[in-house]
């Protein structure tokens, strides 16, 4: 494929929307927030959005996917309007400034399915295909979504997958890397790699009388450096609340359940109903919360230390590279009064 098919067949997308649409229109997902993270020159892309005008002081993440788009141009973005991120519209009509055709999908608030129907309606009439196509590709991707529901239960519950791994893994579901075939057989043999590992749960070196078992709440994080930097503090994140939703792990009996199943977009109540009843399947001896600067989720804490059952600990970052000294140190310090008292 040359490079103008790719840009054309390429449709870029600001977080999960329903990934099935695109693919039965024939087109290739580009999750941007994917893009922009794993970008070897991913500050360059920030800059790149201040120069043209983005201010210093908001979140990284909008100046990285303005950026990606505009490294990478893909001539199409669906964007999240409602359900995601507050600064979502800004960002896509600074992208229709330059030419981008932009998408605006909403997830019903509050969740209906009625209303799901009908956004699924409008994003398949603007890529050109049907929802009766977008589900026969639900069906399509299901064995896949199984895989990493593997993948992440070998790593809370046969303790053989690393907390990056698992993120990895899970975060991809969000467009499978634009070839759903090819991150099959990746999973595959991903799976049976880590099946002949000892448990990571008894590794040399663990401070306290066991691994301290983490959750980790929010958005995918800008450094994820973090999931290496406590495994090195003798704990491991074993839950991953919004990756985990990315890979849509219930069983639902179409498109539209599915997309309303489905958390992050959604009430705080759910989301907190969802994180205690993985807390206590898993084990969890603490959560951490991570938030980016800037953002207006940092205020989801207001419910969370109301409606969590484990002890929380949130984690504010800003841009991309390794975690700061004061973010390492409360982790550090959050690890050991949890170990200390196992």
């Amino acid at each position: 494929m040359s490079p103008m098919e790719t840009t054309t067949s390429r449709v870029g997308i600001t977080t999960t929307v329903p990934v099935e649409v695109i693919f039965a229109a024939g087109l290739e997902p580009l999750d941007l927030n994917n893009a922009f993270v794993s970008h070897p020159a991913g500050g360059g892309l920030i800059e790149r959005a201040i120069a043209d005008g983005f201010p210093q002081n908001t979140c990284a993440w909008l100046k990285g996917i303005y950026g990606a788009v505009v490294e990478l141009g893909p001539r199409r973005v669906i964007g999240v309007v409602r359900g995601d991120c507050s600064g979502a519209v800004v960002l896509l009509e600074a992208l229709e400034a330059r030419g981008v055709e932009v998408i605006p999908f909403s997830f019903p608030f509050p969740p209906s399915r009625e209303e799901m129907e009908r956004e699924m309606n409008k994003l398949c009439l603007a890529l050109g295909t049907t929802v009766e196509d977008a589900e026969m590709w639900r069906r399509e991707l299901l064995p896949v979504r199984e895989l990493l529901g593997e993948v992440d239960r070998m790593c809370w519950q046969e303790n053989k997958v690393t907390g990056l791994e698992d993120h990895l893994r899970l975060v991809g579901s969000s467009d499978f890397g634009g070839d759903p075939g090819r991150y099959r057989e990746e999973l595959e043999g991903f799976i049976e790699e880590t099946k002949g590992r000892e448990p990571l749960d008894e590794r040399e070196g663990i401070p306290f009388a066991r691994e301290v078992r983490l959750g980790y709440l929010g958005v995918p994080p800008i450094t994820p450096g973090i999931f290496s930097q406590v495994e090195r503090l003798g704990a491991r994140f074993v839950f991953h609340e919004v990756a985990r939703q990315f890979s849509m792990p219930n069983h639902v009996r179409d498109i539209i359940e599915q997309y309303l199943d489905y958390t992050y977009p959604y009430t705080l109540r759910a989301r907190s109903e969802d994180i205690n009843r993985e807390s206590e399947k898993r084990g969890l001896d603490g959560l951490v919360h991570y938030v980016q600067s800037f953002c207006h989720r940092n205020m989801e804490d207001v419910v969370f230390t109301r409606a969590l059952g484990a002890p929380l600990l949130t984690v504010e970052c800003d841009c991309p590279g390794e975690l700061g000294a004061a973010a390492v140190s409360r982790l550090e310090s959050f690890i050991q009064v949890i170990g200390e008292n196992l």
